[in-house]
């Protein structure tokens, strides 16, 4: 321990903060227990814009992780599947087709990996009138990209899994979308062991 109240690494004699450590240690493991980014700042005695940043750097963080082990398997890569996601609280597709958002789920050894596909903006189609998006919802359904072996799959269970996941979020911006993807995916593809062991390691040797 150093007089400044820091501590050095036996290893890589980098020097840390005890306190922020544990504060760090404490935010993961609410994050691991899905307790809201205002939950932790309550149960923690924490500002809620520390946590909001902490939250986003994990989700960050993950979805980095993700790429990286998808990039190192893309040659086992055994099924794939497009998905359109509309929030369970938008009832009428067709007319709500802005707030679509599409996505190829692909499947390796028993992982999920998602690639955000064009949003339905970017077809061209007029959506301000309902008969084009009709014609939208028609397109979608009917030109998916997909290549699955069996009806019920890790691809399928990874959706049904997301559209609950998603469900205890409100107002997720298109932008922030695909992290909240990437953790579901993570919560998904890992136990709470080997889930709490990777962000551990990632947040030590950041």
């Amino acid at each position: 321990m150093l007089n400044d109240g820091q501590a050095k690494c036996a290893q890589c004699k980098r020097k840390f903060s005890p306190k922020k450590y544990l504060m760090e240690q404490q935010i993961i493991e609410a994050f691991l227990q899905q307790n809201s980014a205002t939950q932790t700042a309550k149960k923690l005695n924490l500002h809620f814009n520390t946590v909001k940043k902490r939250y986003d750097h994990l989700r960050k963080a993950i979805a980095l992780y993700a790429d990286e082990k998808y990039q190192e398997n893309t040659h086992l890569i055994e099924e794939y599947d497009e998905y359109l996601y509309l929030p369970k609280s938008v009832k009428v597709f067709d007319k709500n087709m802005h707030k679509v958002q599409n996505f190829l789920t692909l499947c390796y050894q028993n992982r999920v990996y998602s690639l955000m596909m064009p949003t339905p903006q970017k077809y061209d189609f007029n959506l301000t009138e309902a008969r084009e998006q009709k014609k939208l919802s028609k397109f979608l359904r009917f030109h998916k990209i997909a290549k699955l072996h069996t009806l019920q799959n890790q691809i399928t269970a990874f959706w049904d899994y997301f559209e609950n996941f998603i469900t205890q979020y409100k107002g997720v911006s298109e932008e922030q979308f695909i992290y909240y993807l990437k953790e579901a995916e993570f919560r998904f593809n890992y136990s709470e062991k080997q889930q709490r062991e990777i962000l551990f390691t990632m947040t030590s040797n950041s």
